[in-house]
């Protein structure tokens, strides 16, 4: 159970980072690296300001503002200064790095004690209840539930389509009268915002900031929005952002399956991340040659 418990913990907060990473993958075609650093972001924002005293709904808010300026910066490195997408982002990650000491003050920060959306005086009787053990299961999925019916509404407005469109084809935004450029630095804000603030949350979960929290981070999204398109992607009915949510589910599930056979100790888990994720890589090319064949 206890294992069920952290696949699904886990699974749902990394799914609210891989629907950010849906939206720079997917969508606007953008390989955008700053994701390890902007999860971390988040996680540091959250920390700092608990510590402070500042309530933690409006921990998570600025935490995503947070992300929503590091993924603008993305955008105008490489949309004003004509900067190539990976390097601009691996710039902001690289400079990001530095910024989050800053604003944690360290390389760690616990804020132990101090309410958070999982533990405060409106969970407590959540807690208490037989139900207890599940409330971190409830707090998070009702989080990325919010965060996914909010982005199916935002992909349906004239922004969206233009989001959808600058990723496709941005001649097509360009004959609408606008500009290109503006479109992918909104793209890139959103999904850096859903991304900081999925390391707000984890950071909540955990209860402290740790700097190498957004190693890898990357991988995990891109892993997740490719099980979750490729394995339903048949399934008409299924919208994307649900196949991306239980992608991410499936692949905290593959790592704990692995890590709880005993043959990897803990240390090995980055490698089993890395190499689940090219498994996935191999599998996703030789599908998609198959169905050019």
């Amino acid at each position: 159970m206890s294992i069920i418990l952290g696949i699904l913990e886990e699974g749902l907060i990394y799914a609210i980072l891989a629907l950010g990473v849906y939206i720079t993958y997917s969508i606007l075609d953008f390989p955008d690296l700053s994701v390890d650093s902007t999860f971390p972001l988040g996680a540091a924002v959250t920390a700092a300001l608990l510590v402070a005293g500042v309530p933690a709904p409006a921990a998570l808010l600025l935490s995503f503002c947070s992300g929503v300026l590091a993924g603008i910066t993305t955008g105008l490195i490489h949309v004003k200064l004509k900067v190539v997408d990976l390097l601009s982002g691996i710039i902001v990650m690289t400079g990001l790095y530095s910024i989050n000491l800053q604003i944690a003050g360290g390389a760690n920060l616990a804020f132990f004690g101090s309410s958070t959306i999982f533990e405060n005086s409106l969970t407590a009787p959540l807690w208490a209840s037989p139900a207890g053990d599940f409330t971190i299961v409830i707090i998070s999925l009702i989080a990325v539930l919010a965060v996914k019916f909010l982005l199916d509404a935002y992909l349906k407005t004239r922004s969206g389509y233009l989001l959808r469109a600058a990723g496709d084809n941005d001649t097509l935004v360009t004959s609408l009268a606008k500009d290109k450029g503006t479109v992918k630095i909104i793209g890139l804000a959103l999904a850096n915002g859903l991304v900081a603030l999925a390391g707000s949350i984890y950071c909540q979960k955990q209860g402290f900031f740790e700097i190498s929290t957004g190693t890898g981070s990357m991988v995990i999204g891109l892993a997740s929005v490719i099980i979750g398109t490729k394995l339903f992607r048949r399934v008409s009915f299924m919208k994307t952002t649900t196949a991306v949510i239980i992608g991410s589910i499936l692949y905290k599930a593959c790592i704990a399956a692995a890590m709880a056979v005993g043959i990897f100790p803990t240390s090995y888990m980055k490698f089993l991340t890395a190499a689940l994720f090219l498994i996935i890589l191999v599998f996703s090319n030789q599908n998609r040659k198959k169905g050019v064949a």
